[in-house]
């Protein structure tokens, strides 16, 4: 679903700092009381150019969570400098526990009594399978489960926010990948053990080998697909069920950039992607996505570019979302009625 946005002219080259300034009175918020978190912030990344450039139009308070506390003091460090007046905090939250996401939310409900914006932009891709705690295969774990949590922990303080602002203000966006097209979340081997799976939760038939091998069950690249997926589906899940409290949700694929890729998976990008952009240019989708007025409405659910794209079919189907939700409430142990 393709919208006019706000700016139609801005695009792949477009950077973070420009967009917060032309969403300023957005990001400042109504009586400068605009609250923002952002998970997956360290030194030179998405997370910290998103930060940064938010921080530079005075939001009330800036809350930046990661799991390495050094990488959080540093970027902290950094926009005081450049913005002595920014009121930042740091969370440590690490998405592969459950348990380190619960104690962090606690933490976050401590320090803040609402939330307007939450960016859920911290992700993982590796070639290698790993494990969380809780036996849940790793990407999947960490991109849509643990984020999963987090935001149902919050959001009662999201919910607070919603009620003192213009329907739409308040939103949750959860970073993706047109990644996502390389596979349906397989419910019947989300942690790619090799179970036999029906048609349609099979990757297309038309992926290049590389794409296609399958390690004990395992292929990097499908299960970093399946929760590029799942990010879509949470959006879409959330913005069904929030639209009537004034909350929305778009998923954003911020662009190529080298993000976990390793020497044989950059390579295979790169022949199909001739522009990759620095971390500013990386930032600026996630900005239009939080702050854009136009997206107070629902338009859509996936950005790219600056833009609204369309995304796979198996991203965007809302009974596959409802079972996705379902599935998330099971591996979690807990049950989130929206």
């Amino acid at each position: 679903m393709t919208v006019t946005l706000t700016h139609p002219e801005w695009n792949q080259e477009t950077g973070g700092n420009e967009v917060a300034k032309a969403f300023a009175k957005e990001i400042e918020g109504k009586n400068d009381l605009w609250i923002v978190l952002i998970t997956g912030i360290s030194s030179e990344s998405i997370g910290s150019s998103i930060a940064s450039s938010i921080a530079s139009q005075n939001p009330a308070l800036l809350i930046l969570a990661s799991r390495t506390q050094s990488k959080l003091d540093e970027v902290a460090r950094k926009i005081k400098d450049a913005y002595p007046n920014a009121n930042v905090r740091t969370v440590l939250l690490d998405l592969m526990s459950q348990a380190q996401i619960k104690k962090a939310a606690v933490e976050v409900s401590a320090s803040t009594d609402k939330l307007d914006i939450i960016i859920n932009n911290a992700g993982v891709m590796t070639q290698t399978r790993t494990w969380t705690p809780e036996l849940i295969e790793g990407q999947f774990g960490a991109n849509h489960i643990g984020h999963f949590l987090f935001t149902n922990l919050l959001l009662p303080l999201v919910l607070k926010a919603a009620k003192s602002s213009p329907s739409g203000a308040t939103r949750i966006v959860n970073l993706t990948s047109l990644g996502h097209r390389l596979s349906p979340v397989r419910f019947h081997d989300y942690n790619f053990e090799g179970k036999e799976i029906p048609a349609e939760e099979e990757p297309p038939r038309d992926l290049p080998p590389m794409l296609q091998k399958m390690d004990g069950g395992y292929n990097g690249y499908l299960a970093y697909g399946q929760a590029k997926t799942a990010n879509i589906l949470f959006s879409v899940y959330l913005t069904q069920h929030l639209k009537k409290e004034g909350i929305v949700s778009y998923a954003v694929h911020p662009g190529c950039l080298s993000r976990g890729l390793d020497a044989k998976g950059e390579a295979a990008i790169r022949k199909t992607s001739t522009f990759w952009k620095n971390h500013d240019q990386g930032a600026a989708t996630i900005l239009v996505a939080a702050f854009d007025p136009v997206l107070s409405k629902p338009q859509g659910i996936l950005l790219h570019d600056c833009q609204t794209v369309d995304a796979s079919p198996h991203a965007t189907d809302p009974k596959i979302a409802e079972r996705l939700w379902g599935l998330s409430e099971k591996l979690t142990a807990r049950e989130f009625k929206l």
